[in-house]
C-alpha cells in the first residue's frame, strides 16, 4: 500500500514540475498573485461601510451572523471578481495562451467564500472547520479534474482486513458516521427541548422520553452507517469480542449509573427542581443526566453525583410528595411574661415574613417546658421554596420575633447564677494564744 502511495505521489510531483515549467502557467500565477493586493485594499474600504449598515438590522440574529461572516471575507469576493475580469480580458486578448489557471483560481476563491460563510453558521467549531476543509478539497479536486484519479487510488488500496476494506471505504465510513452522528445529536437535542416544554408530562417523564429519543437516534445512525458501508463483520469478530470483554469489566460503573438513571426516571423518586439532602450535600436538582445528577447548592457549587448513589444510599427528598418544608425555631422568655401573649406574638411575627406567608400554612407556637432560667417555646412555620435557603428564612423569623418582643416588652433572659458568700465570724483570743480557726 505504501509503495503504491509513494509511486503515486512521485508521479504527481513530476507532472507538477513539468506543468510549472510552462511560461504561460508562470504568467497566470503572477497575475493571480498581483490581483490579490487590490482586492484586499478595496475590502478594507468597503467592509466598514457595509458593516455599519448591517448593524442597523435588529432582531434577526441568524441573518446578522451570515452577513457578518460574509463581510469578514470581502477580499475573497473582490479577488474572485478581479480574477473574472482578468479571465475575460485574457480570453479576448488571447494572451498568455491558455488561461485555465486564472479560471480555476476564480472558481476556487468564490467557492472558498461560499464555504466559509456556510460553515460559520454551524455552531460547533470542529464540525464547521471539518466541513469547510473537506468541501473545499472536494471542489478543488473537481475543478482540477483529478477526482477520478484519487477515487481510483483509494478504492484500489486495501488495509489488510480483506479486499472490501479499502481507504475509500474507510474515508466514506468516517464521513458517513460523522454526518449521521451529528444529525442524530442535533435532532436529539431538538426533540429533547420540545419534549421538555410539554406541560402535560411530569418532569421525570420528560427527561426519560428525551433520553430514549436521543439514544434511539444514535443507535439508528450507527445501524444505518454499518449497513450502508457493506462491511464484512466476520473479519472483526475476534476484535469485537475482545473489546466487549474489556468494556464489560472496565465500564461496570458506567453501565450501573446508566441503568440507575433509567430507574430513577421511571420511579420518579427525584426530579428536576426537587430539594434533596444526600449525605452532607443539601441543594436542589438542576438536571438529570444519563450518568449523573446535577445538584446545585446555595453557595453556587454544583455537585455531579453518580446515579448509583441515589439508588444505594439514603436520600432525603424534601419535595417528593409536596414542596412544603417545616422549620422549627426554639426560644425562651423570662418567667414574668404571659405565655399566651408570647405565643400569639411569635405567631404574628413569623406570619409577617414574606416566605412564610407565601406558603399559605399558618405558623404555630407551643410552650415546651419550664426551663432553669426561662419558659421555653417552639415556633414552627412552613415554606414552599426550600431551594431559596433555610438559614436565611430562620434568621428573618428570629429578627421578626425579636422586634415583636421588644415592642411589647417581652424579655428574653440569659442564663445566670446567684452566688451567696457568707461572712466568717471572728473569735476573740487571749494573749499568747493563737487565733482560733474557723
Amino acid at each position: 500500500m505504501w509503495e503504491r502511495a509513494t509511486t503515486y505521489l512521485v508521479t504527481i510531483g513530476e507532472e507538477l514540475i513539468q506543468y510549472l515549467g510552462n511560461p504561460s502557467v508562470l504568467y497566470q500565477l503572477a497575475i493571480i498573485a498581483v490581483l490579490y493586493l487590490p482586492a484586499w485594499l478595496v475590502s478594507l474600504k468597503v467592509e466598514p461601510r457595509l458593516e455599519a449598515r448591517a448593524r442597523e438590522i435588529k432582531g434577526r440574529r441568524g441573518l446578522l451572523r451570515v452577513i457578518a461572516s460574509f463581510l469578514r471575507r470581502m477580499e475573497w469576493l473582490f479577488f474572485a471578481l478581479f480574477l473574472g475580469i482578468a479571465w475575460f480580458a485574457t480570453s479576448i486578448a488571447g494572451w498568455p495562451g491558455r488561461n485555465h489557471l486564472i479560471y480555476s483560481a476564480m472558481l476556487l476563491s468564490g467557492t472558498w467564500l461560499a464555504i466559509n460563510v456556510v460553515s460559520n453558521v454551524i455552531r460547533s467549531r470542529l464540525i464547521a472547520k471539518t466541513f469547510a476543509w473537506l468541501a473545499w478539497i472536494y471542489v478543488a479536486t473537481a475543478i482540477f479534474g483529478i477526482t477520478d484519479d484519487i477515487v481510483a487510488f483509494l478504492s484500489s488500496t486495501s488495509i489488510g482486513l480483506g479486499d472490501t476494506i479499502t481507504l475509500l471505504v474507510i474515508l466514506k465510513g468516517i464521513l458517513l458516521f460523522g454526518a449521521l452522528l451529528w444529525a442524530s445529536f442535533m435532532f436529539g437535542g431538538f426533540a429533547e427541548k420540545r419534549i421538555s416544554n410539554i406541560e402535560e408530562l411530569t418532569p421525570s417523564l420528560r427527561v426519560l422520553i428525551g433520553k430514549i429519543v436521543r439514544i434511539s437516534l444514535i443507535v439508528l445512525a450507527v445501524m444505518i452507517g454499518m449497513s450502508s458501508l457493506n462491511i464484512d463483520l466476520t473479519a472483526l469478530t475476534v476484535l469485537s469480542g475482545a473489546v466487549g470483554v474489556g468494556l464489560g469489566f472496565g465500564l461496570q460503573k458506567v453501565v450501573s449509573n446508566f441503568i440507575s438513571g433509567i430507574i430513577i426516571l421511571m420511579d420518579e423518586s427525584i426530579k428536576p427542581g426537587d430539594t434533596i439532602t444526600l449525605g452532607e450535600t443539601f441543594g436542589w436538582i438542576r438536571e438529570l443526566r444519563a450518568r449523573f445528577v446535577s445538584v446545585v447548592t446555595r453557595d453556587g457549587r454544583e455537585f455531579l453525583i453518580p446515579n448509583e448513589d441515589f439508588i444505594t444510599t439514603q436520600v432525603i427528598n424534601w419535595s417528593f410528595s409536596d414542596r412544603f418544608v417545616r422549620l422549627d425555631v426554639p426560644f425562651g422568655v423570662s418567667y414574668d411574661s404571659d405565655p399566651h401573649q408570647v405565643s400569639a406574638l411569635a405567631i404574628e411575627a413569623a406570619a409577617s415574613v414574606d416566605r412564610v406567608a407565601a406558603s399559605g400554612k399558618p405558623p404555630v407556637c407551643w410552650m415546651t417546658e419550664f426551663g432553669d432560667s426561662s419558659i421555653n417555646f417552639l415556633l414552627r412555620f412552613w415554606i414552599d421554596d426550600p431551594q431559596q435557603g433555610l438559614t436565611n428564612v430562620r434568621g428573618k423569623v428570629l429578627l421578626a420575633v425579636w422586634d415583636m418582643f421588644k415592642e411589647h416588652g417581652v424579655n428574653i433572659p440569659f442564663p445566670h447564677r446567684e452566688i451567696i458568700v457568707k461572712t466568717p465570724i471572728e473569735l476573740q483570743s487571749g494573749a499568747g494564744n493563737a487565733p482560733a480557726a474557723d
